[in-house]
């Protein structure tokens, strides 16, 4: 079975998150998609998270219709002094529960995507399943290939004739294996419906109307 992982501090979840999920699970078959709330994600311990529960609860109203689609506690924090979570610890934690037929796809923004070097045990992680990467415009196939660790970096000589050829289609290159999707980025940012929840705008066009309405209720973001 083909099953999406898909993690992000979902502060709020939004319809740029949905249409990454949607264009994976249409190109490769995804029966299971789950999306794992961070619990402290590594990068952001210096700015404060909504709470954990309401960012779970705002991902499982996102995801609620879509089959195989299912909200992830993985990362769910067990008490208040919990130590960061490393994509590569959830990764090898939730393999352990899958079949040996079972194929795992990363999924992943390609703005975050440009930083994989600097997460814990990168090339550990990149060999660990195949990554789909959600590209957009201003991106070139050499800017993923030099994002990668210095490992699995190819020579500069070889990226870059690649300098204009726009990030997309398959690299697969020893340890690792990207997947690029064009056109699924959407011109949403959490910080933007951050804001634009403080200000008593109404969120629509950016998330799902039931994430809207548990944003509104709860007076998330005020």
């Amino acid at each position: 079975m083909n099953i999406g992982f898909f993690g992000g501090s979902f502060d709020p979840i939004h319809r740029g998150h949905l249409a990454l999920a949607r264009a994976a699970a249409e190109r490769f078959s995804l029966r299971q998609i789950l999306f794992v709330p961070s619990g402290t994600p590594p990068h952001k311990q210096k700015h404060p998270l909504t709470p954990f529960l309401h960012r779970y609860t705002m991902v499982a109203l996102a995801t609620e219709s879509e089959k195989g689609w299912l909200p992830s506690l993985l990362e769910a924090p067990v008490d208040s002094a919990a130590r960061p979570n490393y994509s590569i610890d959830t990764v090898r934690s939730l393999k352990r529960t899958l079949k040996k037929v079972d194929n795992l796809y990363f999924l992943i923004g390609i703005d975050a995507f440009h930083d994989i070097a600097k997460w814990r045990e990168s090339a550990a992680l990149l060999s660990e399943c195949e990554f789909v990467v959600a590209s957009r415009p201003g991106y070139s196939l050499r800017d993923v290939a030099e994002a990668l660790p210095e490992s699995l970096r190819p020579a500069e000589a070889v990226t870059k004739p690649f300098h204009k050829q726009p990030a997309t289609g398959d690299l697969v290159l020893p340890g690792v294996t990207l997947h690029l999707l064009e056109s699924v980025q959407q011109n949403v940012s959490a910080t933007t419906i951050r804001a634009a929840a403080a200000q008593g705008k109404t969120l629509g066009r950016w998330v799902e109307p039931r994430v809207a309405e548990y944003i509104r209720k709860v007076g998330l973001y005020k």
